[in-house]
């Protein structure tokens, strides 16, 4: 069965313009003039193999990395010039980036929120330990959780500062069928209510498929299909995304 198409708030206002970035290592072209947007309240979808760039990207639109070409625009302003203003308002959380490991759980989201600056950091961080389940966990130190259990702790981190982009690299890798489910249901809430904007990239097409509006393939550095699930399966006769990812990988 095809997946059906999610649909994005009416009247989408751009929080993220990409536009032509070119990335080089070297002789190696790890992403070659990739254009793209993720609108007010939208979840937006980064596939592809590993090599194809994905990570990359993700890397040049947090302002880690410097594009050899291109300009990125977030919430309307150039990246580049307004490192600091456009930051603040970002978040992003990924499967392989370790926080402290010999601090508690509730040191380690108290000291980000005192990073982030937030007005009632106390107040905060336990309605993110109430969101994400954490309390149990919450005097335990990091180094002694199991991944799914970091993983929802990156995750909070994540939401600490009611960002208006976030941008999640494998999400809920670690997460048990359970978890993932709910901690799905949540980010595509906090998308919708928040107007926030999401960029994901995950190897679970059907995480993809239930939070995005739309979703980019990428190949070689560059973007090779895009449109909806939906569109995607009809594009390319497939039954799911999964056997589109399929098509697209195999060329």
């Amino acid at each position: 069965m095809r997946p059906a198409t999610r649909e994005p708030q009416a009247g989408p206002v751009p929080l993220l313009d990409a536009i032509r970035l070119v990335k080089r290592f070297g002789t190696v072209t790890a992403v070659d003039g990739l254009s793209l947007s993720v609108a007010e309240g939208e979840v937006v979808g980064l596939l592809g193999l590993n090599g194809a760039g994905k990570s990359t990207t993700l890397h040049m639109l947090l302002g880690l990395i410097t594009p050899d070409a291109g300009q990125i625009r977030v919430f309307g302003l150039d990246l580049a010039r307004h490192r600091t203003e456009v930051l603040s308002q970002v978040n992003f959380a990924a499967s392989y980036v370790d926080l402290p490991g010999v601090l508690l759980v509730r040191e380690v989201l108290d000291a980000f929120a005192m990073l982030y600056a937030l007005r009632r950091p106390k107040a905060r961080v336990a309605e993110l330990i109430e969101l994400f389940d954490l309390g149990p966990l919450s005097e335990r130190r990091v180094m002694d959780l199991s991944s799914g259990q970091r993983t929802r702790v990156q995750l909070a981190k994540a939401l600490l500062n009611a960002p208006r982009l976030l941008v999640l690299d494998e999400p809920t890798a670690n997460l048990d069928p359970d978890a993932g489910d709910r901690i799905r249901g949540l980010l595509s809430r906090a998308a919708e209510e928040n107007g926030s904007a999401m960029l994901i990239t995950s190897h679970n097409m059907r995480e993809v498929e239930r939070m995005c509006h739309r979703i980019h393939f990428m190949a070689g550095g560059r973007i090779v299909a895009s449109g909806s699930a939906a569109e995607l399966a009809g594009r390319y006769g497939a039954e799911d995304l999964e056997e589109v990812f399929l098509k697209v990988a195999r060329g």
